[in-house]
This record gives structure tokens, sequence and C-alpha cells, in this order.
């Protein structure tokens, strides 16, 4: 399929509120489910700038619009419900920066599984902050110190341009990190031996 023209492409988005759009199947191949976004009227611009410009005839290059990343999400196997830009909602790598989708585990055909994860939707680009992490924990060992651990997560995890982390770095132990890596994490006692395997 060709790209379509602009007023083509508006024929699948649809306001249902003041600050939420919905994108209908057929806006991108293969859609299993619909997408929605939600946004102000500054990113509401943003967004459709991107898919405007990307329907403008000659156009070469660049990400694809934040629309048609939730859209390629909501065409992903195994996806449940809906595929959702929340309000930061803008193009990003692969899913769109503030998009967020759920996948049903038992899916033999899910892109998910214990096993998998896509690190598209867990913002590895531009080390937003956002991570994964792997633990020996179950459910039922997190359940009842969850608001604890919350707590020790807020307390130590830096946030915000300019604060610190607990891990004390100069301008050599940071040369040394990015030099080394998942080695560096290893012998500083950060990561296990078997994370290297998951690399």
């Amino acid at each position: 399929m060709g790209v379509r023209t602009y007023n083509e492409e508006l024929q699948y988005l649809e306001k249902i509120s003041p600050v939420a759009w919905r994108i209908k199947k057929g806006f991108v191949s293969n859609m299993k489910v619909e997408g929605i976004f939600y946004v102000n009227s500054h990113l509401e611009k943003l967004m459709f700038d991107e898919l405007r410009n990307f329907c403008r005839p000659g156009s070469i290059g660049g990400f694809l619009p934040g629309m048609k990343q939730i859209g390629n999400v909501a065409a992903l196997p195994g996806i449940v419900s809906r595929s959702i830009g929340l309000p930061d909602v803008h193009s990003g790598y692969g899913f769109a920066i503030g998009n967020t989708a759920a996948f049903d585990m038992d899916d033999p055909k899910a892109i998910v599984s214990p096993a998998i994860v896509s690190p598209g939707g867990v913002g590895f680009d531009i080390n937003c902050g956002v991570r994964l992490l792997r633990t020996n924990l179950m459910e039922k060992d997190v359940q009842p110190i969850k608001e604890q651990l919350a707590q020790s997560m807020f307390d130590h995890i830096p946030v915000g341009v300019g604060s610190k982390g607990i891990i004390p770095m100069n301008a050599r132990d940071l040369e040394e990190a990015l030099e080394m890596g998942v080695d560096w994490s290893l012998r500083e006692g950060y990561a296990w031996a078997e994370d290297k395997k998951a690399l």
C-alpha cells in the first residue's frame, strides 16, 4: 500500500473528546485493535503536523509519525484492548514516545513472552529513566511490600535535570562504565552474570 494523502489518512481518525483521538483499524495494515491517544492542543498540533509532513509528496527520511507508530503497535501479535498514546505522546523509535500496550502472555503468537522483551517499549533510546528490571522475586513476594518498594525506588532513583543518583561517579568512573559496559556493572555489583546473556 502506498502513502495515502493527508485527507485520506484523516478518515481513520476520530476526535472522541476534547483531549482524545481514536485511530481506527485500517490506519496501518493489519491493526488488530484500535489506537487511542490523549493530547493537549500543543501535542495535538505536533501529532497532526507529523502526519501532514509524512503525507507530503516526495518527503523522505525521518521518524514515522507518532500516530503511525501507535498504529504499528496496534498491529503487533498478541496485543489486547488498544494501543494507547499517553499525554506526552510523540514520534519515537518503533513505539511512539508515550505509547503503551498490553500483550497476552498466553498467546503463542504474541511478541512478548516470559523470554522475550521489546526494548522499543522501554525507552532505550535516550536513557529517559524508564527501566526494565529483572529479579528473582515473584508477585507473591512483592505484593506484601509493594508500597515500601515503591517508596524505596522513589527515594533512590534520580529524576529531573541535575539530580544525583546513589552511585557516586567521577569522570574516570563514567569513562570506565562506558568502555566496559555490563562488565563494569558486574565488577561493581550492579548486575548479575546472567544479565550478559540477555544483552
